[in-house]
């Protein structure tokens, strides 16, 4: 299975300059817990940072008195980790943990930003996988029982 058949392809985004107050926002009217920083390049959105609320968080202990004035691209994780839409999900998953990371941006083959693949995609997906996997074994079950029933 690939990143690109599992990843979500409705990407929260802001741009460098915004203000932090207004990705926060972005973030509670959307649910979501991060934000993909873009640029504007080539007619693409390639991803430079993400902003996560624990960014958010720790922006307002470490800078309480400039948080009016503090952008996106002040406190944004610069060290952006990627995976390629065609990326191997094993691989990504990998990445994830080699990195200490929970969301990890998806780009294409030209860097554009296609979608995003968290932890919690993970762990649905694979709930979806042992579901199905244990389904399988409660029928295989059930139908040993009933040929051993059988004359």
């Amino acid at each position: 299975m690939i990143v690109g058949e599992v990843c979500n392809r409705e990407v929260i985004i802001a741009k460098p300059d915004a203000s932090l107050v207004e990705a926060a926002r972005l973030m509670k009217s959307c649910h979501v817990g991060d934000v993909v920083v873009v640029e504007e390049r080539e007619r693409r959105r390639v991803p430079i940072g993400i902003l996560t609320d624990r960014d958010i968080a720790l922006a307002i202990v470490d800078r309480l008195v400039r948080l009016p004035y503090l952008r996106v691209d002040d406190v944004m994780s610069r060290d952006l980790v990627t995976a390629v839409e065609d990326e191997n999900l094993y691989d990504a998953v990998k990445k994830m943990q080699s990195h200490g990371i929970r969301r990890l941006p998806v780009v294409n083959a030209d860097g554009g930003l296609e979608g995003i693949l968290t932890f919690d995609d993970v762990i649905e997906l694979l709930s979806e996988e042992l579901t199905d996997l244990a389904k399988l074994v409660a029928r295989e079950q059930k139908r040993e029982r009933l040929q051993r029933l059988e004359p």
